[in-house]
């Protein structure tokens, strides 16, 4: 009988794939697996495939038996089911329909100027700094959060508080951290609701940050309030840290295509989403769905209640769907790629993301042309513990 493989797959480097990931993908787009934990999985790697079942509705987040279902990991967060199985469509249409006015054109228009400004200021500290300097503290890390705090009406004086708690809160090896985690940032947003409730009348309706905006919406509880804007507190500015730093490493690790964005600025935009395609391999997890009935996918039989893990980095590099998968090219046209989801669920905070990471890339390109890695992609540390990952430190000179 054949092993079977278990999550996550061992890298030999961050620029590298998995080689175990590859193999399978070379023998289909479904795979038996077991999580970190040791549970039952799906893996689903084809780029058709994932897309496919990103928009199904038989498969979901919660699960009609939640003790029994397996897990990914010990992170609450995502790390087993969430919500209702009897109300979960009917629970995400109402969450998306109160915060999708918070993430109109308007708004993300008027936002953008603030992350000019922003991103300049933290970009004239990082050259007070160095060279040397480490731009995941001087920029990645800082810009997400001053972002997202103008955006929701957090104080940005909370950041190291609530930073600390999303970062346990996500904590995927220890159960208890991440429970105390998430029990601190959902009292951390009740305090926030309380404090705009009483603050705030009728009368000043398009006042204050989203926060304040859930706070005076008719029909919208307390805790329901708290909840929605911590949610967004942590998936607002966690994985754009992330996208930030490996973007800025992926161009750095490949010069051609650095000094091609710097001589063409008019390529800012398929290099985002050649950012957010080609840093992530997959291997690591997967976007965990529960099966809500029995289908089939691939030739493959999934049974109701089974786990089914979505791999988006690696369908975003399935040579099925991209042409040279494993290489950077700015200049990339093609299929779109799977990093913000696909149908009901698309991240509804995309259109920040890339404002985030055009301004970012742009400026960084016309103020740093000659930008450099100041240490060998072998010596960089990136975090174990928790659902994104991403880089913990970013040393760059020019």
């Amino acid at each position: 009988m054949a092993e079977t493989t278990r999550l996550p797959f061992d890298r030999p480097g961050p620029l590298t794939p998995p080689p175990s990931l590859r193999r399978l993908q070379g023998e289909g787009p479904v795979h038996a697996i077991e999580t970190a934990v040791g549970d039952p999985a799906w893996l689903v790697t084809g780029y058709a495939e994932v897309r496919r079942l990103l928009d199904d509705d038989r498969l979901g987040r919660s699960h009609r038996e939640p003790e029994r279902a397996s897990r990914t990991g010990e992170s609450v967060l995502f790390g087993g089911p969430q919500g209702d199985f009897d109300t979960e469509w009917t629970d995400h249409r109402r969450m998306r329909s109160l915060l999708q006015p918070h993430f109109s054109p308007r708004r993300m228009k008027a936002l953008r100027g603030r992350v000019e400004t922003l991103t300049a200021g933290l970009l004239d500290e990082l050259e007070a700094a160095g060279p040397v300097a480490d731009l995941h503290a001087r920029l990645a890390l800082p810009l997400p959060i001053a972002v997202i705090c103008e955006l929701l009406g957090v104080p940005y004086e909370d950041r190291e508080r609530f930073r600390g708690w999303t970062q346990a809160a996500s904590d995927v090896t220890d159960r208890a951290r991440s429970e105390q985690g998430l029990a601190e940032l959902f009292g951390y947003g009740q305090r926030l609701v309380a404090a705009e409730r009483a603050a705030r009348g009728p009368a000043d309706e398009e006042a204050g940050g989203v926060i304040a905006r859930l706070a005076r919406t008719e029909g919208v509880s307390d805790d329901e309030a708290a909840a929605m804007g911590m949610f967004l507190l942590f998936a607002g500015h966690e994985t754009t840290v992330v996208a930030i730093g490996m973007g800025v490493l992926w161009l750095l690790a490949h010069p051609g295509q650095w000094r091609a964005l710097a001589d063409d600025p008019s390529r800012i935009d398929t290099a985002v989403e050649e950012i957010l395609r080609a840093p992530g391999f997959g291997g690591r997890s997967g976007i965990p769905r529960y099966a809500r009935a029995d289908f089939e996918v691939a030739g493959t039989k999934i049974r109701e209640g089974d786990l089914v893990l979505l791999d988006i980095g690696a369908a975003n590099h399935d040579p099925v769907g991209f042409d040279d998968p494993d290489r950077l090219d700015i200049a990339r046209r093609g299929p779109a790629h799977l990093g913000f989801g696909h149908g009901a669920r698309y991240c509804i905070g995309a259109p920040l993301a890339r404002i985030e990471l055009s301004v970012v890339f742009a400026q960084l390109a016309a103020r740093f042309p000659t930008l450099r890695l100041a240490t060998a992609v072998e010596e960089l540390r990136f975090d174990q513990r928790t659902l994104t990952g991403g880089l913990t430190a970013l040393p760059v000179t020019w």
